[in-house]
């Protein structure tokens, strides 16, 4: 039993709906990549339909005039919280019937903190 290996067969598109690509191409501010991906062909080969017929793809700049400020917003002063500050030590509190047990490590030790309280609580 042999794997057949298909063949990729190139589409070929009428010349309307190339036509009807490029002139969707030619809107001003459309993107020539996202009108091909909707049409469901490659953006290079539209942009070949497009230098084929002589359309250049429209910049997708267009000129903003801004209008003057009509007032400056005062400044507004705001007051952020300091951080919480970072825990230095480890506390626990272990209740084991009536006896209540805290204790503190120091942060650096908590390699060994986990370990006695590994063996404590056996």
């Amino acid at each position: 039993m042999g794997v057949e290996k298909l063949k990729r067969r190139r589409r070929l598109h009428s010349e309307e709906f190339k036509a009807d690509v490029v002139r969707a191409c030619s809107e001003p501010g459309v993107s020539v990549a996202g009108v091909a991906l909707a049409n469901g062909v490659n953006a290079n080969l539209v942009r070949r339909w497009m230098v084929e017929r002589g359309v250049s793809a429209p910049s997708l700049r267009q000129r903003v005039t801004l209008a003057e400020p009509v007032g400056v917003p005062e400044f507004v002063p705001v007051t952020i919280a300091p951080p919480e500050p970072i825990a230095t030590t480890i506390r626990i509190e272990v209740q084991r019937g009536s006896s209540l047990v805290k204790v503190e490590w120091p942060l650096q030790a908590a390699v060994e903190c986990s370990a006695w309280l590994r063996k404590w609580l056996r």
